[in-house]
């Protein structure tokens, strides 16, 4: 019979935090007093509707975006991570981070880029994410798609 160990074993996990800091929305600061807040109601849906509208010009897929669950979040946190560091914005599924506050310069053109990777997901869910694993990141394919997107729907001025 195996002796019963008075401590479990030590896991590599055991280092890492059980829950992400606490924030504070009032004043868009964290526990730690670093800036990580959603960008406030009424802003995030505008610059979200608008880029939807955009976006909505073009015929790139079958379906249009769908915006139902997509959240916008400012987390310049995010991108002090090295992975994350040349990126202005990132997109995952239902979820835009980005880097800077609203009225950023570029801040439409980038949600308007980063909605469309959202739509990609949408119709590639798998295809699209993986992809970046078999092309560089300048010559993905999805990326020129998001790039040429901004263009077409950019107001001239």
């Amino acid at each position: 019979m195996d002796p019963v160990p008075d401590q479990p074993a030590a896991s590599p996990y055991d280092r890492w935090p059980t829950r992400l800091p606490k924030l504070d929305f009032a004043d868009g600061r964290d526990s730690d007093g670093a800036v990580a807040a959603q960008v406030s109601a009424a802003p995030r849906r505008a610059a979200v509707d608008q880029a939807r509208v955009r976006l909505d010009r073009l015929e790139l897929y079958s379906r249009p975006v769908r915006l139902s669950g997509v959240r916008l979040l400012v987390t310049p946190w995010l991108f002090r991570l090295p992975w994350f560091r040349r990126f202005g914005g990132y997109a995952a599924h239902r979820a835009v981070f980005l880097r800077g506050p609203a009225g950023s310069p570029g801040y439409d053109d980038l949600i308007c880029h980063e909605l469309c990777h959202v739509w990609q997901m949408q119709h590639r869910p798998l295809r699209m994410p993986l992809s970046y694993l078999m092309t560089w990141y300048e010559a993905n394919p999805y990326e020129a798609e998001a790039r040429a997107a901004v263009e077409q729907t950019r107001a001239p001025g």
